[in-house]
């Protein structure tokens, strides 16, 4: 698996490189779990096995630590999910912003706990296609927050399968 490791540059903010590590690779067969966190709720989404197209999965509220980890562990099991694509919210100049660190932070204690191995995915403007995508099927905005993330994480996703290099890590400026 590929981790992430930021440093500061006389040239720029910050910049997030890819690093080996001694994981296995991440996987290219099998269902992949998508995930847009948010303090208030996660959006969920998988991908069918031949890691081809994402569906939305479900909307959670977030209650705890402990238990907001329990159930992404048994979303894992019940899915039998391979891995874990989680969306690492930057700023549109691509910086990285206290959410990202919140997230990684989150991804890392995810990976621990189910055993899958994970990568980060930048999310810019997920949530806002998510929104647009609700507006053109005459969606109430009532009725978005209860859509909202998991479109987002349905994105997200589909983003990643069709990327033509996955081992790409969020290029932060």
């Amino acid at each position: 698996m590929r981790g992430l490791q930021s440093f500061d540059t006389p040239w720029t903010s910050r910049v997030t490189e890819a690093v080996e590590q001694s994981d296995p690779p991440f996987p290219t067969d099998g269902p992949l779990l998508g995930l847009d966190y948010g303090t208030k709720r996660i959006g969920f989404a998988m991908c069918t096995p031949e890691q081809t197209m994402a569906v939305p999965l479900e909307n959670y509220d977030r209650r705890n630590e402990a238990i907001d980890t329990k159930h992404v562990q048994a979303l894992c099991e019940e899915y039998r999910l391979v891995g874990i694509v989680v969306g690492l919210p930057v700023h549109t100049d691509g910086t990285e912003s206290h959410m990202s660190r919140q997230v990684r932070e989150y991804g890392e204690k995810l990976r621990d706990a189910t055993g899958r191995p994970l990568v980060f995915w930048d999310e810019r403007y997920t949530s806002h296609a998510a929104e647009e995508s609700l507006i053109a099927m005459e969606q109430s905005s009532r009725t978005w927050k209860g859509r909202v993330d998991m479109l987002a994480a349905t994105i997200l996703l589909q983003s990643f399968l069709d990327a033509d290099d996955r081992t790409a890590t969020p290029e932060i400026e």
